[in-house]
């Protein structure tokens, strides 16, 4: 079993940045794919960056459209660690943010949730206008 916490939300102003971690314990594997989605109050989940990792190297990343140029995802092999920064946030990046991990090598970023197996609790990330 792999588990995932997730650290780094709060309340910040827009313009702020934040970099929330995404750090697995259990079993881990030297291959595998991560994703943040996040969650505001009455909306769906939905697909924010995705990594993956092989040997310690990315050979993948993706974000979409609305965090292009201000989140960037990385990993730190050597701490089980995936960090997504987050930069110029705006009032609508509020939500709460989840990060989700499969195992293995994947060619290419996987966007949809459902093609993740582990998931962590989530952390709120507010941004005041």
């Amino acid at each position: 079993q792999v588990q995932l916490v997730e650290s780094g939300g709060g309340l910040v102003q827009a313009g702020d940045s934040l970099r929330l971690s995404c750090a697995a314990s259990g079993r881990t594997f030297s291959s595998y794919a991560v994703g943040w989605f996040r969650q505001a109050p009455g909306k769906e989940r939905e697909f924010v960056a995705a990594i993956s990792l092989s040997g310690g190297s990315t050979y993948y990343a993706d974000y979409a459209d609305s965090v292009k140029g201000r989140f960037t995802i990385f990993g730190d092999n050597g701490k089980n660690t995936v960090f997504l920064q987050m930069k110029s946030l705006k009032p609508e990046d509020t939500a709460v943010y989840y990060c989700a991990a499969r195992a293995g090598y994947i060619i290419g970023v996987i966007t949809s949730s459902i093609h993740y197996d582990y998931w962590g609790q989530g952390t709120q990330v507010t941004v005041s206008s």
